[in-house]
Protein backbone atom coordinates (compact mmCIF):
# COMPACT_ATOMS: atom_id res chain seq x y z
CA UNK A 1 0.00 0.00 0.00
CA UNK A 2 0.78 3.66 -0.55
CA UNK A 3 2.99 3.63 -3.43
CA UNK A 4 0.77 6.16 -4.94
CA UNK A 5 0.77 8.62 -1.95
CA UNK A 6 0.38 12.15 -2.58
CA UNK A 7 -0.42 11.76 -6.12
CA UNK A 8 -3.50 12.44 -8.92
CA UNK A 9 -4.86 10.32 -10.81
CA UNK A 10 -7.30 10.24 -13.81
CA UNK A 11 -8.63 7.45 -15.23
CA UNK A 12 -10.83 7.37 -18.04
CA UNK A 13 -13.35 4.28 -18.96
CA UNK A 14 -13.53 3.44 -15.36
CA UNK A 15 -16.92 2.46 -14.98
CA UNK A 16 -16.27 -1.51 -15.25
CA UNK A 17 -13.61 -3.57 -16.63
CA UNK A 18 -10.15 -2.87 -17.30
CA UNK A 19 -10.99 1.00 -15.91
CA UNK A 20 -12.42 0.04 -12.91
CA UNK A 21 -9.27 -2.32 -11.92
CA UNK A 22 -6.89 0.25 -12.32
CA UNK A 23 -9.25 2.98 -10.26
CA UNK A 24 -9.46 0.61 -7.50
CA UNK A 25 -6.17 -0.43 -7.46
CA UNK A 26 -5.09 3.29 -7.72
CA UNK A 27 -6.94 4.52 -4.72
CA UNK A 28 -6.09 1.36 -2.76
CA UNK A 29 -2.77 2.32 -2.97
CA UNK A 30 -3.02 6.02 -1.52
CA UNK A 31 -3.90 7.95 -4.58
CA UNK A 32 -6.78 10.26 -5.40
CA UNK A 33 -8.45 9.00 -8.24
CA UNK A 34 -11.21 10.70 -10.33
CA UNK A 35 -12.76 8.48 -12.39
CA UNK A 36 -14.40 8.74 -15.63
CA UNK A 37 -16.92 7.76 -18.10
CA UNK A 38 -20.15 7.94 -20.42
CA UNK A 39 -22.09 5.98 -18.01
CA UNK A 40 -22.96 8.08 -15.11
CA UNK A 41 -24.51 5.65 -12.98
CA UNK A 42 -22.39 2.87 -12.87
CA UNK A 43 -19.25 5.30 -13.21
CA UNK A 44 -20.29 7.24 -9.70
CA UNK A 45 -21.30 3.89 -8.45
CA UNK A 46 -17.80 2.75 -8.31
CA UNK A 47 -16.81 5.66 -6.83
CA UNK A 48 -18.75 5.64 -3.88
CA UNK A 49 -17.72 1.76 -3.99
CA UNK A 50 -14.34 3.04 -3.71
CA UNK A 51 -14.64 5.77 -1.03
CA UNK A 52 -12.99 8.76 0.33
CA UNK A 53 -10.34 8.15 -2.48
CA UNK A 54 -12.82 8.72 -5.46
CA UNK A 55 -14.29 11.11 -7.33
CA UNK A 56 -16.12 10.54 -10.58
CA UNK A 57 -16.48 12.77 -13.45
CA UNK A 58 -18.22 12.80 -16.68
CA UNK A 59 -15.67 12.78 -19.67
CA UNK A 60 -16.46 11.76 -22.73
CA UNK A 61 -12.86 11.60 -24.18
CA UNK A 62 -14.19 12.41 -27.77
CA UNK A 63 -14.71 15.76 -26.81
CA UNK A 64 -12.35 18.56 -26.15
CA UNK A 65 -14.76 20.67 -24.06
CA UNK A 66 -15.34 17.69 -21.80
CA UNK A 67 -11.07 17.38 -21.45
CA UNK A 68 -10.84 21.33 -20.78
CA UNK A 69 -13.90 20.77 -18.22
CA UNK A 70 -12.40 17.48 -16.68
CA UNK A 71 -8.77 19.40 -16.09
CA UNK A 72 -10.29 22.36 -14.76
CA UNK A 73 -12.03 20.65 -12.13
CA UNK A 74 -8.84 18.33 -10.96
CA UNK A 75 -7.00 21.64 -10.83
CA UNK A 76 -9.24 23.32 -9.01
CA UNK A 77 -10.24 20.56 -6.62
CA UNK A 78 -6.41 19.10 -5.86
CA UNK A 79 -4.06 21.34 -7.70
CA UNK A 80 -2.65 18.84 -10.10
CA UNK A 81 -2.67 16.18 -11.88
CA UNK A 82 0.42 13.37 -11.87
CA UNK A 83 -0.92 10.36 -13.71
CA UNK A 84 -3.03 9.86 -16.37
CA UNK A 85 -4.32 6.41 -17.90
CA UNK A 86 -6.04 6.89 -21.20
CA UNK A 87 -8.25 3.74 -21.02
CA UNK A 88 -11.67 4.89 -22.39
CA UNK A 89 -11.89 2.57 -25.76
CA UNK A 90 -14.76 0.68 -27.80
CA UNK A 91 -14.35 -2.34 -29.85
CA UNK A 92 -16.58 -1.73 -32.83
CA UNK A 93 -19.16 -4.40 -31.64
CA UNK A 94 -21.15 -2.99 -28.93
CA UNK A 95 -23.87 -2.07 -31.65
CA UNK A 96 -24.29 -5.41 -33.50
CA UNK A 97 -22.69 -3.54 -36.49
CA UNK A 98 -21.39 -5.76 -39.30
CA UNK A 99 -17.96 -7.36 -40.15
CA UNK A 100 -15.12 -4.82 -39.72
CA UNK A 101 -12.18 -6.38 -42.27
CA UNK A 102 -10.76 -4.61 -44.58
CA UNK A 103 -13.00 -5.70 -46.88
CA UNK A 104 -16.28 -4.61 -45.40
CA UNK A 105 -16.03 -2.31 -42.84
CA UNK A 106 -17.61 0.61 -43.13
CA UNK A 107 -16.26 4.26 -42.96
CA UNK A 108 -18.80 5.20 -40.44
CA UNK A 109 -17.41 2.38 -38.41
CA UNK A 110 -13.98 2.72 -38.61
CA UNK A 111 -14.37 6.65 -37.76
CA UNK A 112 -16.17 5.83 -34.48
CA UNK A 113 -13.95 2.94 -33.31
CA UNK A 114 -10.87 6.10 -34.38
CA UNK A 115 -12.48 8.50 -32.67
CA UNK A 116 -13.36 7.24 -29.62
CA UNK A 117 -10.03 5.40 -29.42
CA UNK A 118 -7.40 7.16 -30.98
CA UNK A 119 -8.70 10.43 -30.77
CA UNK A 120 -9.57 10.10 -27.25
CA UNK A 121 -6.12 9.33 -26.32
CA UNK A 122 -4.96 12.02 -28.35
CA UNK A 123 -6.72 14.91 -27.09
CA UNK A 124 -6.12 13.18 -23.17
CA UNK A 125 -1.95 13.48 -24.00
CA UNK A 126 -2.34 16.78 -25.55
CA UNK A 127 -4.53 17.47 -21.85
CA UNK A 128 -2.36 16.28 -19.82
CA UNK A 129 1.01 17.32 -21.27
CA UNK A 130 -0.15 21.00 -20.28
CA UNK A 131 -1.65 20.64 -17.17
CA UNK A 132 1.20 18.71 -15.49
CA UNK A 133 3.60 21.34 -17.40
CA UNK A 134 1.85 24.48 -15.53
CA UNK A 135 2.33 22.72 -12.14
CA UNK A 136 6.17 21.68 -13.08
CA UNK A 137 5.60 18.67 -11.10
CA UNK A 138 5.91 15.58 -14.33
CA UNK A 139 3.88 12.78 -13.89
CA UNK A 140 3.06 9.67 -15.74
CA UNK A 141 0.80 9.09 -18.88
CA UNK A 142 -0.50 5.60 -19.33
CA UNK A 143 -1.81 4.81 -22.75
CA UNK A 144 -4.16 1.57 -22.99
CA UNK A 145 -3.12 -0.17 -26.45
CA UNK A 146 -3.59 -3.88 -26.89
CA UNK A 147 -2.33 -7.48 -28.52
CA UNK A 148 -4.23 -5.93 -31.23
CA UNK A 149 -1.90 -3.26 -31.63
CA UNK A 150 0.84 -4.99 -32.36
CA UNK A 151 -0.64 -7.61 -34.40
CA UNK A 152 -3.12 -7.62 -37.46
CA UNK A 153 -7.01 -8.59 -36.83
CA UNK A 154 -8.73 -9.54 -39.91
CA UNK A 155 -11.94 -9.05 -38.24
CA UNK A 156 -11.30 -5.57 -36.64
CA UNK A 157 -9.76 -3.68 -38.45
CA UNK A 158 -10.41 -0.79 -37.07
CA UNK A 159 -10.49 -1.69 -33.32
CA UNK A 160 -6.78 -2.97 -34.50
CA UNK A 161 -5.53 0.15 -36.31
CA UNK A 162 -6.87 2.03 -33.35
CA UNK A 163 -4.79 0.42 -31.16
CA UNK A 164 -1.46 0.21 -33.24
CA UNK A 165 -1.96 4.42 -33.18
CA UNK A 166 -2.02 4.32 -29.57
CA UNK A 167 1.11 2.32 -29.23
CA UNK A 168 3.00 4.92 -31.71
CA UNK A 169 1.63 7.97 -30.63
CA UNK A 170 2.48 7.36 -26.82
CA UNK A 171 6.31 6.63 -28.13
CA UNK A 172 6.16 10.38 -30.17
CA UNK A 173 4.94 11.64 -26.59
CA UNK A 174 7.34 10.05 -24.84
CA UNK A 175 10.17 12.00 -27.09
CA UNK A 176 8.38 15.36 -26.97
CA UNK A 177 8.14 15.40 -23.73
CA UNK A 178 11.87 14.45 -22.97
CA UNK A 179 12.24 16.86 -25.88
CA UNK A 180 10.61 19.63 -24.29
CA UNK A 181 12.93 19.04 -21.09
CA UNK A 182 9.68 17.67 -19.60
CA UNK A 183 9.72 14.92 -16.48
CA UNK A 184 6.20 13.29 -18.09
CA UNK A 185 6.69 10.18 -18.93
CA UNK A 186 4.50 8.26 -21.27
CA UNK A 187 3.88 3.97 -22.23
CA UNK A 188 1.81 1.59 -23.77
CA UNK A 189 0.40 -1.24 -21.79
CA UNK A 190 -0.29 -4.03 -24.28
CA UNK A 191 -3.50 -6.69 -23.04
CA UNK A 192 -4.82 -9.59 -24.71
CA UNK A 193 -7.77 -11.65 -23.78
CA UNK A 194 -8.71 -9.99 -20.53
CA UNK A 195 -11.80 -11.61 -18.93
CA UNK A 196 -13.61 -7.92 -19.34
CA UNK A 197 -17.82 -7.75 -19.68
CA UNK A 198 -16.95 -6.40 -23.23
CA UNK A 199 -16.23 -10.63 -23.49
CA UNK A 200 -19.70 -11.71 -22.54
CA UNK A 201 -21.49 -11.64 -25.54
CA UNK A 202 -19.40 -14.36 -26.97
CA UNK A 203 -18.70 -16.37 -23.95
CA UNK A 204 -23.19 -16.19 -22.79
CA UNK A 205 -24.23 -18.48 -20.18
CA UNK A 206 -25.09 -21.86 -19.04
CA UNK A 207 -23.07 -25.30 -19.74
CA UNK A 208 -21.55 -23.95 -22.81
CA UNK A 209 -19.80 -20.92 -21.11
CA UNK A 210 -16.20 -23.12 -20.18
CA UNK A 211 -15.88 -24.09 -23.45
CA UNK A 212 -16.19 -21.74 -25.38
CA UNK A 213 -13.81 -20.10 -22.72
CA UNK A 214 -11.32 -22.48 -23.55
CA UNK A 215 -11.48 -22.38 -27.29
CA UNK A 216 -10.25 -18.92 -27.19
CA UNK A 217 -7.70 -18.96 -25.42
CA UNK A 218 -6.17 -22.71 -26.55
CA UNK A 219 -3.62 -20.73 -28.73
CA UNK A 220 -2.42 -18.61 -25.46
CA UNK A 221 0.43 -20.20 -23.67
CA UNK A 222 -1.04 -19.61 -20.31
CA UNK A 223 -4.50 -21.12 -21.59
CA UNK A 224 -6.66 -18.77 -19.58
CA UNK A 225 -8.13 -15.43 -19.78
CA UNK A 226 -6.26 -12.82 -18.05
CA UNK A 227 -7.58 -10.55 -15.15
CA UNK A 228 -7.94 -7.16 -14.65
CA UNK A 229 -6.22 -6.67 -11.51
CA UNK A 230 -3.24 -7.89 -13.69
CA UNK A 231 -3.14 -5.45 -16.07
CA UNK A 232 -3.91 -2.73 -12.84
CA UNK A 233 -1.11 -4.15 -11.14
CA UNK A 234 1.28 -2.77 -14.33
CA UNK A 235 -0.15 0.74 -14.11
CA UNK A 236 0.45 0.76 -10.48
CA UNK A 237 3.98 0.51 -11.45
CA UNK A 238 3.74 2.63 -14.19
CA UNK A 239 2.44 5.27 -12.36
CA UNK A 240 4.60 4.70 -9.36
CA UNK A 241 7.71 6.96 -8.87
CA UNK A 242 9.55 2.75 -8.70
CA UNK A 243 9.66 2.95 -13.09
CA UNK A 244 10.99 6.42 -13.33
CA UNK A 245 13.51 5.65 -16.26
CA UNK A 246 10.52 3.35 -17.72
CA UNK A 247 9.44 6.06 -20.36
CA UNK A 248 8.37 5.43 -24.64
CA UNK A 249 7.80 1.52 -23.55
CA UNK A 250 5.13 -1.30 -24.66
CA UNK A 251 4.21 -3.36 -21.65
CA UNK A 252 2.69 -6.85 -22.85
CA UNK A 253 -0.05 -8.75 -20.85
CA UNK A 254 -1.27 -11.43 -22.46
CA UNK A 255 0.15 -14.76 -21.00
CA UNK A 256 2.70 -15.42 -23.75
CA UNK A 257 0.87 -14.86 -26.82
CA UNK A 258 3.49 -12.90 -28.07
CA UNK A 259 5.80 -14.43 -27.86
CA UNK A 260 5.22 -17.52 -30.21
CA UNK A 261 3.64 -20.61 -29.45
CA UNK A 262 4.62 -23.04 -26.65
CA UNK A 263 3.83 -25.87 -29.03
CA UNK A 264 6.26 -27.89 -30.49
CA UNK A 265 5.45 -28.45 -34.27
CA UNK A 266 3.37 -31.64 -34.67
CA UNK A 267 3.22 -31.91 -30.85
CA UNK A 268 -0.37 -32.72 -29.42
CA UNK A 269 -2.99 -30.29 -28.25
CA UNK A 270 -4.17 -32.36 -25.44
Amino acid sequence: MNRLDNKVALVTGAARGIGEAIARAFAFEGARCYLSDIDDTRGQAVADSIGGNAVYLRLDVREEADWQAAMARIVADAGQLDVLVNNAGITGFESGSGPQNPEHASLDDWRRVHHTNLDGTFLGCRFAIQTMRAKGNGGSIINMSSRSGVVGVPGASAYASSKAGIRNHSKTVALYCAEQGLPIRCNSVHPAAILTPMWEPMLGSGPGREGRMQAFVRANPARRFGRPEEVAAVCVLLASDEAPYVNGSELTIDGGILAGSAVSPGASDD
